[in-house]
């Protein structure tokens, strides 16, 4: 009898070992998760979109950016021209709307979300921003079923010139 109550008290404190373990961890995976959605959050992308206030297409990229997990503010401008004069947009580089992030770079026309994120966490020396000029069909913002066309992203430069930053193949 005094065995078995030995053996009974042993598996008692053992069980209760494991509950407060299990406990523990839930509490750290649960603060785990809990700073890791912080995290992102703060790392969000903040982009400022001025657009056209009647223009579709550019709406499709503010949303683009936002199903992407980008933080977007929209802005509608009937003065588009003034803006990319301010921020060195090229006619030849032009599109519908432009994105200026917080930290001031220029994110033209229907550049994909991925592209975005991916330039701000290089910062490419000597470039303030990308562009995709025109409105190229299949950009995002610009899908229309399956057709797409192939077009460049443009890196814009602080001295004046453009660079090819990708490519995206069209079908």
């Amino acid at each position: 009898m005094v065995m078995a109550k030995r053996v009974f008290y042993g598996l008692l404190v053992a069980l209760s070992v494991c509950l407060v373990s299990a406990c523990s961890n839930d509490h750290t995976q649960s603060s785990n998760l809990t700073t890791t959605k912080h995290k992102a959050a703060a790392e969000a992308v903040v982009l400022d979109v001025y657009k056209d206030p009647n223009c579709g297409c550019c709406s499709k990229w503010v949303d683009h950016l936002k199903a992407e997990g980008l933080s977007v503010a929209a802005h509608n401008t009937n003065d588009l021209d003034q803006l990319k004069a301010k921020y060195g947009i090229s006619p030849e580089n032009s599109s519908c709307h432009t994105g200026v992030s917080k930290d001031g770079y220029v994110f033209e026309g229907h550049v994909p979300a991925k592209y975005v994120r991916q330039f701000l966490s290089e910062k490419p020396k000597g470039a303030y921003g990308l562009a995709v000029p025109g409105m190229p069909v299949g950009s995002p913002g610009m899908e229309m079923g399956q057709q797409r066309d192939s077009y460049q992203v443009m890196q814009l430069n602080l001295d004046g010139s453009t660079s090819v930053y990708a490519y995206e193949e069209g079908s």
